[in-house]
């Protein structure tokens, strides 16, 4: 009997492996995968005009509605593909490529959508729209022209001939090759029941699922978001579909089983508002998500506002809120008071001294930082020293040669010098910091180790410094966690209120960014260090998502340089090389590949930083 399974289940597998191999329309042997070319594609899209804050992601799988052969149907196959589309917002290209049977091809396709998605604009008219974009980057490159045209003849090798279809589809085959060979020749496509076979050559719409008007829905409280590394891999297709009657049903109950009336509480239980902690894992092994929309009065429930903790529990307010602006990309423009700023203390601040396992490093750390304050730096271009200056000789000979002399100093003298620097370390409380990174730590651990080893160093240095942390909800809703100002001196209150620190919520780095960036501009200091420590995107559950998140961030670095301060991001998020270059710049942030190193690597950064300050 176990053999007879075994031998059946072998020779499905064999006929499975068969029948898709020769009813597949790919090239296995010849498939780019998206990931091993995404920095290169996205620096591609950007550096031929495409807009910076747009990110670049893998498209999901449409439905396709062709005509399929025999053979298709038989196996299953081209009943969905991924197709290239570009909004506002993200640039989604197939997470594989395999429609050409070279691998040159493949790649040369990959690039020819990065470069068409950075010349397109809104999308009104599928085929016109491809066919203008396409003749403009043309035009524009004739140099691309040879490589187009490998690409177009062939991809028409691989299509179905005209003459094998019926005669609508026949037509509008010939109209998308007469599309594809001269672009903007085509103004008007034949109408046909069946759609054409897909055109890897041209972007289509984004899937945007149409939303009913939802006059009983709350603009807010009734959002979801996506907890922080819980989506994997491309979008889901996703369908709506009508919310079954609530009154339809069979009811099967044993009566018995009711002790009494009085126990018996009429609930709706047709939804189930619980967090299902496999919830990620299930989303991540479905092909389609169908959405529902229920239609429940505003009178027939209850709305409680549990999103914040009691105030008798809650950490305790400094002051009342501040009103700051927020970088709105789609009016390229500031929105005054938009977001309002809570400046807030731990409740449980009380004195506590530095934990046994951190003595050892934080009096290393102390002993390293305490050098600095004596150490001795080269002082250039002074009228007399112990050295040459050789950069300022051969500056003064250049200008001479010039006729632009300027009388300085040739010689350079090492001096004891103090250091004039302030920092302000903004550390990112978000709820993300509550995943695990071992069986030992969670993110929110690490982050307080390195707060504590933090500012055991800098207190041994001298330098002016500031520890805050933050998070939010909605813009309303920015906490802004104040460890130590720069008045306050690091002590055992500072300490206990580091270790007091516990995740919050979301992430809306501009707000915290812009308040950060004022508190130090009152510093007196001519060097202005912000640091920030995080480990993931912007990110809040009202429009903070996505590019708009981004978009806002950039705009507080770009107004924090504006003021001379330099803002650097570390980091412990492996995606971060994504969206950080963007908002930081290539060279204002660092990945710490492996977080537990975090409290031991932050001092070190922050000496590299300062080094010669």
């Amino acid at each position: 009997m176990a053999f007879t399974l075994e031998l059946e289940e072998w020779v499905g597998s064999a006929w499975h492996r068969f029948i898709t191999r020769h009813a597949s329309a790919d090239f296995p042997a010849a498939r780019v995968e998206l990931a091993d070319r995404q920095r290169s594609l996205a620096l591609l899209f950007r550096a031929l005009g495409g807009a910076s804050g747009i990110s670049l992601e893998a498209a999901s799988e449409r439905d396709l509605l062709l005509r399929r052969n025999l053979l298709m149907r038989i196996a299953g196959t081209c009943k969905h593909a991924p197709l290239a589309s570009c909004d506002g917002n993200r640039l989604r290209l197939p997470s594989s490529l395999a429609v050409y049977p070279t691998v040159s091809l493949n790649l040369e396709l990959y690039r020819w959508l990065a470069l068409l998605a950075a010349h397109a604009g809104p999308m009104t008219h599928w085929a016109r729209d491809n066919q203008r974009w396409t003749w403009l980057l043309l035009q524009r490159y004739p140099a691309m022209l040879p490589s187009y045209q490998r690409l177009v003849d062939a991809h028409l090798a691989l299509r179905p001939h005209p003459a094998s279809l019926k005669p609508a589809e026949a037509a509008l085959e010939k109209a998308l090759r007469k599309a594809l060979r001269e672009p903007g020749s085509v103004r008007r496509l034949p109408s046909s029941e069946r759609a054409a076979w897909p055109l890897p050559l041209w972007l289509y719409p984004a899937l945007h699922l149409d939303t009913p008007q939802t006059q009983d829905i709350e603009e807010e409280g009734d959002d979801l978001a996506t907890q922080p590394g819980e989506q994997q891999g491309a979008p889901k297709r996703a369908s709506r579909v009508d919310d079954p009657a609530r009154d339809g049903g069979l009811l099967v109950v044993r009566l018995e089983n009711l002790f009494s009336w009085t126990e018996h509480v009429d609930l709706d239980r047709w939804t189930d508002d619980s967090q299902d902690p496999d919830a990620a894992r299930v989303a991540e092994d479905l092909d389609q998500l169908s959405l529902s929309r229920q239609r429940v009065r505003k009178s027939g429930g209850l709305k409680l506002h549990l999103d914040l903790p009691p105030a008798d529990v809650d950490d305790i307010p400094l002051g009342e809120g501040i009103k700051l602006p927020e970088w709105d990309y789609r009016l390229q423009c500031l929105q005054a008071r938009f977001v309002n700023l809570q400046l807030m203390q731990p409740r449980a601040d009380a004195p506590q001294p530095l934990p046994a396992r951190l003595r050892g490093p934080a009096q290393r750390l102390r002993h390293q930082f305490q050098q600095l304050r004596t150490d001795r730096q080269w002082l250039r271009q002074q009228p007399q020293g112990a050295e040459l200056d050789l950069q300022a000789w051969v500056d003064f000979q250049v200008q001479r040669q010039h006729g632009a002399c300027v009388e300085r100093g040739l010689f350079q003298e090492q001096r004891h010098t103090r250091r004039d620097l302030a920092c302000l370390l903004l550390a990112d409380l978000s709820m993300s910091t509550d995943a695990h990174l071992n069986d030992e730590q969670k993110v929110i651990d690490v982050i307080r180790d390195s707060l504590l080893l933090f500012g055991e160093s800098l207190a041994g240095s001298g330098d002016a410094f500031a520890l805050y942390g933050f998070s939010s909800l909605r813009r309303h809703q920015v906490r802004l966690q104040q460890l130590k100002s720069f008045e306050q001196p690091y002590d055992d209150r500072t300490r206990g209120c580091i270790q007091a620190l516990k995740p919050g919520y979301y992430t809306r780095m501009g707000a915290a960014i812009r308040q950060a960036t004022h508190l130090l501009g009152g510093c007196k200091q001519r060097r202005k260090l912000l640091l920030l420590l995080t480990d993931g995107k912007p990110n809040d559950l009202d429009l903070y998502e996505g590019r708009y998140g981004v978009e806002d961030t950039r705009q507080a670095v770009v107004e924090a340089r504006r003021q001379g301060l330099i803002p650097f991001c570390i980091t412990i998020d492996k995606k971060a090389g994504d969206y950080l270059p963007y908002m930081f710049g290539a060279h204002g942030y660092t990945l710490i590949r492996q977080p537990e190193q975090l409290p031991l690597r932050l001092p070190q950064l922050y000496r590299q930083l300062t080094e010669g300050q």
